[in-house]
């Protein structure tokens, strides 16, 4: 059964930081590209960051670049998001999902992960 298991989220000032992990199960992690997307209320899903399945290879949103940063660690079938500088309209419900190539969109990823709410509030 494919588990993907997000955390690390909850309530933070605008200027302060959070890592969001996302552990998988249930498939081989370290051939898939993982990703993070963010969703708020009422908009579509939207691809934050993704990252090869050898870690080659990141990309990135233009409105978080330089700001976050993805990683994995295929040891522990597990993919983080550090965030920095974290500012109110990133306030989202951010998780994980995988796929099988690195321009894939968000649209043919195969494996998706619940979600961690991140709310960036004074």
């Amino acid at each position: 059964q494919v588990r993907l298991v997000e955390s690390g989220g909850g309530l933070v000032q605008p200027g302060g930081s959070l890592t969001l992990s996302c552990v998988a199960s249930g498939f081989a992690f370290n051939t898939y590209v993982m990703s993070w997307y963010r969703q708020v209320p009422g908009k579509e899903r939207e691809l934050v960051a993704k990252i090869s399945s050898n870690s080659g290879a990141t990309k990135y949103e233009d409105s978080v670049k330089g700001r976050f940063t993805i990683s994995r660690d295929n040891e522990k079938n597990t993919v983080f998001l550090q965030m920095n500088n974290l500012k109110p309209n990133d306030t989202a419900v951010y998780g994980c999902a995988a796929s099988r190539a690195f321009f894939y969109p968000l649209s043919r990823h195969d494996f998706w992960g619940q979600g961690t709410q991140v709310l960036v509030s004074s």
